[in-house]
C-alpha cells in the first residue's frame, strides 16, 4: 500500500511540474498572482515618482528578488509586441520602486512562447522616454486619432466625446 501511495505521489509531483513548465511561470516561489486560483496582490504596486500603478499576473520570488511575469494567453507572435515589453518593464520599475531591489528581467508569456526580457539600461531608457511622452500628452490639449480603424473606435471608451470618431 505504501508503495502505491509513493508512486501516486510521484506521479502527482511530475504532473504538477509539467503543468508549471507549460504555464511559462519560471522556477521560484509564487508570491502573488493576478489570475484566478492564485492569491492576488492585496494592493497594486504603486510609484508616485513615476505616476504608475499596476498588478503583474505573477510575482515570482527568487532569493531576495521578485520577478514580474505577464501572461498573454491568446497572443501568438514570434517576437514580443512593443506595448507588452513596455508593460513588463513598467512592472519591473514598480517592483524596484516598491522593494528597493531591481529585477534583472521580467518574463513575458504568450500562448506558444515565452521570453525572459532584460530590465537593463536600454529598457529603462525606452520606458522612461515613453512615460515622458505620455505625461506630455496628458498635459496637452486633445490628441489626434492615431489610426484609421472604425472597429477600434467602436470599442473606445472616449468615442462619444471624440470629434474624430470613425464609428
Amino acid at each position: 500500500m505504501a508503495g502505491v501511495l509513493l508512486l501516486l505521489g510521484l506521479l502527482l509531483l511530475l504532473w504538477g511540474l509539467r503543468v508549471r513548465h507549460a504555464s511559462g511561470v519560471p522556477t521560484g516561489r509564487i508570491v502573488a498572482g493576478d489570475t484566478s486560483g492564485w492569491r492576488a496582490l492585496e494592493t497594486p504596486l504603486v510609484s508616485h515618482r513615476y505616476r504608475l500603478t499596476g498588478r503583474p499576473d505573477y510575482l515570482i520570488q527568487q532569493g531576495r528578488r521578485l520577478i514580474p511575469v505577464e501572461v498573454k494567453p491568446r497572443r501568438r507572435a514570434t517576437r514580443p509586441y512593443e506595448g507588452d515589453l513596455l508593460q513588463l518593464w513598467a512592472y519591473c520599475l514598480l517592483v524596484e520602486e516598491t522593494t528597493g531591489h531591481t529585477p534583472p528581467y521580467g518574463v513575458l508569456v504568450y500562448a506558444e512562447r515565452q521570453w525572459e526580457i532584460p530590465f537593463d539600461a536600454d529598457a529603462r531608457r525606452r520606458l522612461l522616454h515613453t512615460l515622458a511622452e505620455l505625461e506630455t500628452a496628458r498635459r496637452g490639449d486633445e490628441q489626434a486619432r492615431s489610426h484609421t480603424h472604425a472597429a477600434r473606435c467602436r470599442r473606445c471608451g472616449f468615442r462619444t466625446q471624440c470629434s474624430e470618431a470613425l464609428a
